[in-house]
């Protein structure tokens, strides 16, 4: 797909993405034989719901259907929200992070796993989990300093309230 493409397609869905509260997050056309997708990922604060992406899906059909940004051949437009393992871009994708296990790639130091806690204009506090029975430690990293960022996916963290219920149940054994 031409850049050109692109753009042309971000211009002209962002609008009635955001219109329905959430952000455009990726535009990508791909061929397979004959057939071409249209695939559009969006994305919010509090996440997307299906009844929001379903909207989305109709509102944005329409549009195309009115206009010839996809030519006259046919396609399928497949909506939906970022995977779990996301790569992060922008800052709201490091906001939206927060509390998340991630993968950086730095510019000095090779690779960090660590947990967003905070994130602000200059930068990103992390927690870098303790290794054999240590302490975890906490970090800055400057956004300067980071190449790249991918959440990952975590299969046995207990929740908050998990952790909030074995702490009470471990002080009212001391």
């Amino acid at each position: 797909m031409s850049t050109t493409q692109s753009e042309r397609l971000r211009v002209l869905l962002e609008p009635l993405v955001s219109s329905q509260g959430l952000d455009l997050e990726e535009v990508e056309v791909d061929s397979v034989g004959r057939k071409r997708v249209l695939r559009v990922v969006v994305d919010s604060d509090t996440g997307a719901d299906l009844d929001q992406i379903a909207d989305v899906s109709r509102a944005l059909s329409a549009k195309l259907d009115e206009t010839d940004a996809m030519g006259a051949g046919e396609y399928t437009l497949e909506v939906g929200t970022p995977g779990a393992e996301r790569e992060l871009t922008e800052h709201r994708h490091y906001v939206r992070a927060t509390d998340r296990l991630v993968k950086f790639q730095l510019a000095e130091s090779g690779e960090l796993v660590a947990r967003i806690l905070d994130v602000d204009d200059d930068g990103i506090d992390v927690e870098v989990p303790g290794v054999k029975g240590r302490r975890p430690t906490a970090k800055r990293l400057a956004f300067a300093e980071v190449l790249k960022a991918r959440v990952q996916v975590e299969f046995n963290r207990k929740s908050k309230n998990e952790e909030h219920e074995e702490n009470t149940e471990n002080a009212e054994e001391a």
